[in-house]
Parts: structure tokens; sequence; C-alpha cells
């Protein structure tokens, strides 16, 4: 089994036509594609914050279609990794592998949608989650 270990960022193609835009999302020849268990979508209001969340086995693959969300990754040890926000105008995946605590930040006034395209279905004890408003406060 392949296993991811870093974060990373991967740019997608926004295919412009007449009728609607086509936007790539996940290929199974990618680096990032470690076998499917379950794509949902997640919603994020403008200004508010989910997480902090610490999936144990999951790597995500999470890609913003619509909206802008800033993502905010910490290490096993709460230290910062990686801030980064995607979305409509910055169209890309980003890849979490499994043991790093993240949250996300809605931006966009409108609709912000986070698809997470994951290599296992969820399973409520493989992940671990905390609220913690210090950590809310000091990276947002």
């Amino acid at each position: 089994m392949k296993i991811v270990k870093k974060i990373k960022i991967s740019k997608l193609n926004k295919i412009k036509t007449k009728n609607g835009n086509v936007m790539h999302a996940l290929k199974k020849n990618e680096g990032s594609f470690l076998g499917f268990g379950e794509a949902y979508f997640s919603f994020v209001n403008y200004g508010k914050i989910k997480g902090w969340k610490k999936h144990k086995k999951m790597t995500c693959n999470l890609i913003v279609p619509l909206g802008s969300v800033k993502f905010v990754i910490l290490d096993d040890k709460k230290k910062l990794k990686k801030k980064i926000v995607i979305g409509e105008n910055n169209y890309c995946r980003l890849t979490i592998p499994n043991n790093h605590w993240f949250a996300f930040k809605g931006l966009s006034k409108n609709k912000n949608i986070i698809l997470n395209i994951s290599n296992i279905h969820h399973v409520k004890n493989e992940v671990e989650e905390i609220i913690d408003k210090r950590l809310f406060n000091l990276y947002f």
C-alpha cells in the first residue's frame, strides 16, 4: 500500500467551455490517489472555522470548487506546518496525510464548498477532534 507522508499541493485543470466549466479533482494515476474510501462535500460558512481534527489513518484530498477556504495544518505536536488558501482563484488539491491536525475557515461571503476524496471511509474512532479557541486565535 502506498503512503503519502508530506502535505502536497497539486494544481488542477479548469477547462472553460461556453456552457460551463469542467474542473478536475483527482485521477487514479496521480500520487495523491491511495485508493477510494469515500467522497463527501463539506460546507463552511463565511468567517466560520471548522476543526481541529486529526485522522489516524485517512489521507484527505481536499478541493474547493466553489468559494475560498483557508486551511491551517499542524504536525502531531501542534506546530505549524502550512497555511494555504484554495478555491476558485487558486484551484488546486490539498493532500493532507494522516497524523496532521487541520482546521479551515470560510473566506467567501457566498458558498464555500470543500470536496474530500479520502482513501478510507469515515470511521468515528479513526479521527481525533479538539476545540481549542487558543489555536483558532493563534492561527486564524
